[in-house]
């Protein structure tokens, strides 16, 4: 998967934000107040982004929308089993990723993990 720069990050931040889809003015006009962005940088990252898969755009009106292709929470599992190596055999970074989390992180891993085993069949 694609690394994601931080004004990539910031982007899908306010598309996920937003609940729906968002014209290029109306990232630049979110981001703005924190970001001296030129409009055209937006567009571009936006852009981008789409040719990446991380999000749609829609062309039907005159002003192109977008919206972001996966939920965060999807998108974040994502780059951690990448990270974490999790679709291969060698699972010492996710045992690593494990032994750094806290207690309540792991008992909600663990509880999820066993509710899953009662649900999947077998």
């Amino acid at each position: 998967m694609a690394r994601l720069g931080d004004l990539e990050r910031a982007i899908l931040d306010c598309l996920w934000q937003a609940g729906g889809p968002q014209t290029v003015r109306e990232v630049h006009q979110a981001l703005l107040a924190e970001r001296g962005l030129a409009y055209t940088t937006v567009m571009t990252t936006l852009q981008r982004l789409a040719r990446k898969g991380f999000v749609e755009q829609d062309a039907q009106s005159r002003a192109h929308r977008f919206s972001a292709v996966t939920t965060r929470e999807e998108l974040f599992a994502e780059l951690m089993s990448d990270a974490l190596g999790v679709a291969g055999d060698d699972h010492t970074a996710l045992l690593r990723f494990v032994d750094r989390i806290t207690p309540e992180a792991r008992a909600v891993i663990a509880e999820s993990i066993e509710e899953r085993g009662r649900r999947s069949p077998g």
